[in-house]
């Protein structure tokens, strides 16, 4: 899966920009927002070692999608030194990630998070180190719909590991906000294993995020007992709408479904196939395709990754692929995988270029290929895509309301087969329900969810 998550990193440049760009361009409408002049108040604790304490947080420096995040306490006693520090972040297409802390000296009544006590700058002294304890790369993952995990790593030398799940959204209110807002919620189980303060560095982290606004409230329930926590005083940004977190296509490691495929006048009669999820790790799957019935017996595997930039087809690999139906060749002749086919439900749905659908699929969203682009290499395909209304959609598998529609309109060169109008039907926390493929040829090809 290192593999597989690598490939993903480097195929980015591939995706279509118009859905890529959903978020990444804009410094506001971020989990953690990059606007100039941007400021925080939080106050934060611990049960065990520390009273509340006040920090003043603003962004004083960004260049392209990349900030920095200075920080330094105040409202303390004419004895106190104030602490202080900063923290690089950087927006990504996998989400937020830090890429650099610097603070004044740990605490010393706090457990040492260090296998020696000498230069450790491992701290939970703050509210963003509790943030990001076990979570620097990445942070938050995005997109972030319903059932996404992630694990992640953190601490100065990242020693710290954290398995982290979305679980929502939730009404919170805090002193910021006193009328309660809209926040993604979630939980991490962090592992700390090589340092004296082992117990204190492991236990249950909560932590609540406002879209354009950045995290409200953090809750560490640490294994040995005691509890860190953080709360927002005030800040100059107001929250933004949610994005939708629905899922068009979930990818949980083992889940099996079940499609069937026919064309109407080049294979009548219906292939069925079972999909399996073998693979998973940070929002990138393997899927397996077996027949189970019909005129093509096949055995592929195809990798996709969910980012911002929308849904990818990473690679597709036909270790079998037999039919004794006369379906039409696919171009391009001298492609770098050799011609294009149709063999699986899935053939279907990657056909033509990335991404499948946008991370955040709203109607009226539109994208289009690009000569330039691994896609047009492959398939040599043009054309465009678009997110049509929610439609009602009945399949053998059951009726679907709300489903995302999306629109292709492909062109592949010298082959009627492998151009025409291609219509997906999604259902949010169900995945692909249909494919109607017009094809040029006047034929058609149709795919349906059938368990």
């Amino acid at each position: 899966m290192k593999r597989l998550i690598a490939l993903a990193a480097a195929l980015v440049v591939c995706q279509a920009a118009p859905a890529q760009a959903a978020g990444l361009d804009d410094p506001s409408a971020q989990w953690l927002p990059r606007s100039d002049g941007a400021t925080w108040v939080y106050q934060w604790g611990n049960s065990a070692y520390s009273p509340p304490r006040s920090e003043r947080y603003a962004v004083t420096a960004r260049t392209g999608t990349g900030f920095r995040v200075a920080w330094e306490e105040f409202m303390l006693r004419a004895d106190e030194s104030p602490a202080n520090g900063f923290a690089d972040f950087r927006h990504t297409d996998a989400g937020l990630i830090n890429t650099n802390f610097q603070s004044t000296p740990v605490p010393p009544q706090f457990p040492v998070l260090c296998g020696t006590a000498a230069r450790c700058s491992n701290t939970l002294a703050g509210t963003l180190f509790q943030v990001l304890w076990g979570t620097r790369s990445p942070v938050l993952a995005e997109p972030l719909v319903q059932g996404t995990t992630w694990n992640s790593v953190g601490g100065s030398t990242n020693d710290v590991t954290a398995s982290n799940r979305y679980r929502g959204v939730v009404d919170i209110s805090v002193p910021a906000f006193p009328a309660p807002v809209k926040a993604a919620k979630i939980e991490s189980v962090i592992t700390q294993a090589g340092a004296l303060g082992d117990p204190f560095g492991s236990g249950l982290r909560t932590v609540w995020w406002v879209y354009g606004v950045g995290p409200v409230k953090v809750l560490f329930q640490h294994t040995s007992g005691e509890a860190s926590y953080a709360q927002l005083q005030s800040t100059n940004l107001a929250p933004l709408p949610l994005p939708s977190d629905a899922n068009l296509l979930p990818l949980a490691l083992g889940s099996e479904s079940s499609y069937r495929w026919r064309n109407s006048k080049h294979m009548k009669r219906w292939s069925e196939q079972r999909l399996t999820v073998a693979a998973a790790s940070n929002n990138t799957a393997r899927v397996n395709v077996l027949d189970t019935k019909g005129p093509i017996d096949v055995n592929a595997s195809y990798v996709f990754s969910n980012r911002l930039g929308g849904l990818t087809n990473i690679t597709t690999s036909l270790r079998r692929a037999n039919t004794s139906s006369r379906l039409p060749e696919l171009g391009p002749a001298k492609g770098p995988k050799g011609r294009a086919r149709f063999v699986t439900p899935l053939d279907f749905m990657s056909y033509g270029f990335n991404p499948v659908f946008p991370a955040y699929a709203a109607t009226g969203q539109a994208w289009r290929s690009s000569r330039e682009s691994a896609d047009f290499a492959v398939y040599g395909v043009t054309g465009d895509s678009t997110v049509l209304r929610p439609r009602t959609i009945r399949v053998p598998a059951g009726r679907f309301r709300n489903t995302v529609a999306i629109r292709s309109k492909l062109r592949q060169a010298n082959h009627a087969f492998g151009s025409g109008t291609r219509t997906m039907y999604f259902a949010p926390g169900v995945g692909l329900v249909k494919i109607t493929f017009r094809h040029s040829d006047g034929s058609t090809s149709t795919v349906e969810k059938t368990s």
